[in-house]
C-alpha cells in the first residue's frame, strides 16, 4: 500500500510541470509526512483540469458511514499472490467502490516521494522511494468520489491512489505493492473523460524499477504529525546502488522545496 507521500515543490513549479493555472482560493502548503486525512494536491479535470485540495482517503458516496480508503487494488481481488508481473484483468473496475470513480472521477496525485515500509514491520522500517535525473514532482494515478455526511449535510471529496504489483525495487525493500506512477504522455489521456477504459486500465501497472531509487528513513514518519526535513534524511544505503552517492548529495546540496535545507 501507498500511505505516507512527500510533496515540497514550490505550487508555481507543479503549475508550470503541468501546464495549469494556481486558483486563487487554494490553500496548498508542502507537506514532508501526507497520510490519511490530509489535505493535498491533486489535478481534476471536470470541464477543464484544474488543480485542488482533497482529502487524503475516499469515500464512495453510497457509503452510509465514515470511512477512508487510500489504495486502490488495480487487480480487484485477483492477484492475491501479488505477483510482479501480473498480466491478467484489472477488476477494479468491478468493484463496488471504484466501477464509478475509475470510469468517470480519476485524479492525478501530485508527489515528489513516497514512503513504503517492509510487509512485515510496516512503517517500522521506512524507505523513502522517488524517481532518478530530479523526476520530481510526479503523478500518481488517483481516484476521487465525493460524499454528503448524512449529519451534517457536508460535502466531502477525497481521493484513493492506485496500486499494482511490486516491481523489482519494491521487492527490495521488501514490499508487495507498487503504487502506479503516471509517465507524463500518459497523464492527460488518464485524466480524459473520453478515454476507452480497455485504455485506462492498461495503464495500471508498476513503474520501471530501474528509473526508481530508495534510502531507509526515520521510522518517526509514521507519527502524521511529524512535518519536518529531519524524518527523510537517509540513515542507510541506497537500494539501487549506481545512484546512491549523486542522489544522496543531491537531496542534501538542493532538497525537495523551500523549507528544505538538509534533505
Amino acid at each position: 500500500m501507498c500511505g505516507r507521500y512527500i510533496l515540497v515543490q514550490k505550487l508555481e513549479k507543479i503549475a508550470k510541470r503541468f501546464e495549469l493555472d494556481i486558483p486563487d482560493d487554494i490553500d496548498y502548503a508542502p507537506s514532508y509526512n501526507i497520510g490519511p486525512g490530509k489535505s493535498a494536491l491533486v489535478i481534476t479535470n471536470e470541464g477543464k483540469m484544474r488543480m485542488e485540495m482533497m482529502r487524503f482517503g475516499m469515500q464512495p458516496f453510497w457509503a452510509k458511514k465514515s470511512m477512508l480508503l487510500i489504495n486502490a487494488r488495480a487487480e480487484g481481488n485477483r492477484n492475491q499472490e501479488n505477483q510482479m508481473h501480473y498480466r491478467g484483468a484489472k477488476d477494479i473496475i468491478n468493484k463496488p467502490a471504484f466501477r464509478k470513480p475509475i470510469r468517470s472521477q480519476r485524479c492525478l496525485v501530485i508527489a515528489d516521494a513516497f514512503v513504503e515500509g517492509t510487509t512485515a514491520d510496516g512503517l517500522n522500517k521506512p524507505y523513502l522511494v522517488f524517481l532518478k535525473n530530479k523526476n520530481r514532482p510526479f503523478a500518481f494515478a488517483g481516484i476521487y468520489d465525493e460524499w454528503i455526511n448524512p449529519k451534517t449535510g457536508q460535502n466531502q471529496r477525497g481521493f484513493a491512489i492506485i496500486t499494482a504489483g511490486p516491481n523489482e525495487l519494491m521487492q527490495k525493500i521488501p514490499h508487495h505493492r507498487s503504487p502506479v506512477i503516471l509517465k507524463p504522455f500518459q497523464e492527460k489521456h488518464w485524466l480524459n473523460p473520453k478515454s476507452p477504459l480497455t485504455d485506462i486500465t492498461a495503464i495500471l501497472s508498476s513503474y520501471d524499477a530501474d528509473k526508481m531509487d530508495a534510502f531507509p528513513i526515520n521510522p518517526k514518519i509514521k507519527s502524521i504529525h511529524e512535518d519536518t526535513p529531519d524524518i527523510v534524511k537517509p540513515l542507510g544505503s541506497n537500494l539501487n546502488a549506481d545512484s546512491s552517492i549523486s542522489v544522496k548529495d543531491e537531496f542534501k546540496r538542493e532538497g525537495f522545496g523551500r523549507r528544505n535545507r538538509h534533505f
